[in-house]
């Protein structure tokens, strides 16, 4: 059977190149990859069996040892902000992460700066795919961010005399950073798990994000859907434990959540939820208090709200942000001012 689908697929695969239709050669050879790895997983499913709970038993024993003779508590990928980190014990690996929060809080913003923080102090090379800015405007919040120079005078040109010095520092980093960027609009899982599996075998990924998940589509599902983030989701946490790596999708929220007099984010606002809950291990919201008061106390400061998380405690970390430099730094009370 096996045999036959590879003929099949072959053939497919022929015809597209022999017949193009506009698509580039990179376009052609991601349908083979994807054609391909679409009955490797078929294939690897069923032929995937039981494991003796002795054989089990002995690899989780080699894990708390391992554990135990480390010097950080850090058990994952670190996200750079401590208290979040003493939380979670960092992002673990084959864990489907939800960052939600309505426009403007931040979401794409904290992603980066935890990808940056990842492939830059701890080398973990990072798979970042942004559905919704291109790659070159990424790259320029990450300059931003890097070098702490004003956003808007990077994305203009308009750059002062003091700003050069931290522009060329920031581009020397970044150059270096194990990120890999892809701005594919609309991807599929299918797409998603071929490009990551491609970049696991040439530069051994250790962490994956994607913004956001419902700019992600599903072949089959039309008129549903809810079925198709079902499937999104599903397909997400598949990946995580396939690549063994935490997996950073972020998600938007509904809007109703704006009719509510505190208009912090809970469990039930996520948008098409039921699945995203139940196959998320960790589900964090950003809240921003002066997005919606500007008269607030709390300026600058961002709620990092843990609404679920599968293997550790649920709470609040609040973090510094930095809107100018599209940034999140750790928070602390004696240097922000903390509110009374």
């Amino acid at each position: 059977a096996v045999l036959r689908k590879l003929i099949s697929v072959s053939t497919d695969i022929a015809d597209a190149a022999f017949t193009p239709e506009g698509r580039s050669c990179h376009d052609i050879l991601d349908l083979a990859e994807t054609k391909v790895f679409e009955i490797a997983d078929v294939n690897a499913r069923n032929r995937r069996g039981y494991e003796t709970i002795r054989t089990l038993v002995g690899q989780a024993v080699d894990r708390i040892d391992a554990l135990y003779h480390q010097d950080s508590a850090i058990t994952g990928v670190s996200t750079g902000y401590s208290k979040l980190d003493d939380m979670t014990a960092g992002l673990q690996p084959s864990d489907l992460i939800i960052v939600a929060g309505r426009p403007s809080m931040g979401k794409t913003s904290f992603a980066m700066n935890i990808a940056e923080q990842a492939a830059i102090r701890n080398k973990v090379p990072v798979g970042f795919f942004s559905l919704e800015m291109s790659g070159e405007q990424l790259a320029l919040r990450m300059l931003s961010s890097l070098g702490r120079i004003d956003q808007t005078r990077v994305r203009t040109g308009q750059l002062q005399e003091q700003d050069w010095p931290r522009l060329t520092s920031a581009v020397s980093i970044l150059s270096e950073a194990p990120i890999f960027i892809d701005d594919t609009p609309a991807i599929t899982p299918t797409e998603l798990r071929a490009k990551c599996r491609r970049l696991s075998r040439e530069h051994g990924l250790g962490l994956i994000v994607i913004d956001y998940l419902q700019l992600m589509r599903s072949a089959g599902f039309a008129e549903n859907r809810t079925g198709e983030i079902s499937e999104i989701s599903r397909s997400l946490k598949a990946l995580a434990k396939e690549l063994k790596v935490p997996v950073i999708a972020l998600s938007q929220l509904n809007r109703s959540l704006e009719q509510r007099p505190d208009k912090r984010p809970k469990m039930s606002d996520l948008r098409e939820s039921g699945a995203i809950e139940q196959d998320a291990d960790l589900i964090t919201f950003i809240y921003r208090d002066e997005v919606y008061n500007e008269n607030s106390v709390e300026k600058g400061i961002a709620e990092i709200i843990i609404g679920k998380q599968r293997n550790g405690p649920t709470g609040t970390v609040k973090l510094a942000f930095l809107g100018q430099y599209t940034k999140f730094e750790n928070y602390t009370a004696a240097e922000y001012g903390e509110p009374h």
